[in-house]
C-alpha cells in the first residue's frame, strides 16, 4: 500500500479490524519511510449484472428504493428497509460469488421481504416472478396461507 504523505510503495500493518458489521476490514498502517501512520478499509467489490449485460456495484440504496415503491402505504418504516438491505447484501455475500445477475438480486428480497411485510411482498413477487393472471397471485397467497396454518400448528 502506497504512502499517502510520502509516496514510498510500501508499508507495515500495525493493527487490523472488522468493520460495518464483518463487512470491510479497517487497517492501521505505518510507512517504513516516513514512519507516519495511516488507516485503510478493505472491502469485497460485489458487482451487479443488469440485463443488459451493463455492471455496476452492488447498493443497499436501490434495494432500499425497489422495496419502498412496494411498501408504500404500510406500516414499514426506514429503519426495517435499511435491515432487510443488510439481509440482503448479506445473503448474497455469503454465495461467495463476485458478480451476480440483477434478477437473482430481486429473488433474494423476497424472503426477508415476506417476513417484513406479506402485502407489500406480493407486490414485489409480482414483478420479479412475473405474474401474469390472478392464478399467480392466488398461488401465491395459497402459499402464503399454508405457511401460516403450518406455523400455527407447528407452535
Amino acid at each position: 500500500m502506497r504512502c499517502p504523505f510520502c509516496r514510498y510503495d510500501d508499508s507495515r500493518v500495525v493493527d487490523s479490524r472488522t468493520a460495518d458489521d464483518g463487512a470491510s476490514i479497517r487497517r492501521r498502517r505505518q510507512c517504513p519511510q516516513c514512519g507516519r501512520r495511516f488507516t485503510t478499509v478493505e472491502t469485497s467489490s460485489l458487482t451487479v449484472v443488469k440485463r443488459s449485460g451493463a455492471t455496476e456495484p452492488f447498493s443497499r440504496a436501490k434495494v432500499i428504493s425497489g422495496v419502498r415503491k412496494a411498501c408504500q402505504g404500510r406500516p414499514v418504516s426506514e429503519d426495517d428497509l435499511a435491515l432487510l438491505a443488510q439481509q440482503v447484501e448479506e445473503s448474497i455475500r455469503s454465495t461467495g460469488a463476485a458478480e451476480i445477475d440483477a434478477h437473482e438480486v430481486g429473488l433474494s428480497i423476497l424472503g426477508p421481504l415476506r417476513e417484513l411485510d406479506e402485502v407489500a411482498y406480493l407486490r414485489f413477487a409480482s414483478v420479479y416472478r412475473a405474474f401474469s393472471s390472478l392464478e399467480d397471485f392466488e398461488a401465491a397467497i395459497t402459499a402464503l396461507r399454508a405457511e401460516h396454518s403450518k406455523s400455527a400448528s407447528g407452535s
